[in-house]
């Protein structure tokens, strides 16, 4: 299988906004230390760390939201780690991003018509109106919410807004940040479930970043465990969940909460 992403010794370091320097800039800090990994075509990897780990870093990085400081991001051949805008701006539409917290990242005076053809209008798609609505299909949410405001979704539905927005573009690699985090356990299952079937039928790749080990067992085929900004694994998630290497997977494995605590998680 082909790679759609190869990270080669990638390297980002940001501001240190609570440094207050007397002057010229302030210093910087290393998030992400020499990652080298790879994305074949049609995988879903799950990137699962702590708070502070660099996952969302790593995962801004992917989609150039984010400019390494380092190292090299291929995507699908083409080097993108430091393409400047312009010719970066058609690569765009086929790497799209889901956010974590929908609320902030739908725009609350648009209806969700408008917030998912937006994105297709900058990217000078054509039957704009057609797109929103098989957009709408493909996360199972009626027409009739395309004349609806975010404030007037419940928070699974605000998320499936999210997604429907992201694979309106047809884009050939989606990364989910910490998506079902803020939903309860019946939502959290409805989006899983949704994604799975969206890989499947639209041959997705998909990045799945999360801090939560039970979900990434559940959807994930490979694994990649941040710590520090480091990669301390990178396994098939069935042999990580089956004998972890790193002392810090095993941390993590041994965070997931159990229904009995006398059964094992694995």
């Amino acid at each position: 299988m082909a790679d759609l992403y190869s990270v080669q010794d990638l390297r980002l370091s940001l501001a240190d906004m609570t440094a207050k320097p007397l002057l010229g800039a302030a210093p910087r800090i290393e998030i992400l230390h020499c990652l080298t990994f790879t994305i074949p075509k049609g995988a879903v990897v799950g990137i699962v760390g702590g708070s502070g780990s660099g996952k969302s870093t790593l995962g801004r990085a992917l989609v150039r939201l984010l400019e390494p400081s380092g190292g090299r991001i291929l995507f699908d051949r083409t080097d993108i780690t430091h393409l400047p805008e312009p010719a970066l701006r058609p690569l765009r539409r086929r790497f799209q991003m889901i956010f974590q917290d929908p609320m902030s990242s739908l725009n609350p005076r648009h209806r969700v018509g408008t917030i998912i053809a937006e994105p297709l209008r900058l990217h000078r798609f054509d039957a704009v109106a057609d797109r929103v609505a098989k957009a709408l299909d493909h996360v199972g949410l009626p027409q009739t919410f395309a004349s609806r405001y975010p404030h007037e979704l419940s928070g699974g539905q605000r998320q499936r807004v999210g997604i429907a927005r992201a694979i309106a573009l047809e884009p050939d690699f989606i990364l989910a940040d910490e998506i079902v985090s803020g939903l309860d356990v019946s939502s959290q299952a409805q989006v899983l479930n949704l994604l799975e079937r969206l890989v499947r039928d639209l041959g997705l790749t998909l990045a799945f970043i999360s801090h939560d080990l039970s979900v990434i067992r559940r959807l994930c085929q490979r694994t990649i465990v941040l710590h520090r900004g480091t990669i301390v694994e990178d396994r098939p998630t069935p042999d990580l969940f089956a004998a972890p290497e790193a002392p810090y997977t095993r941390e993590l494995l041994e965070a997931i909460p159990l229904p009995d605590p006398a059964q094992p998680w694995t």
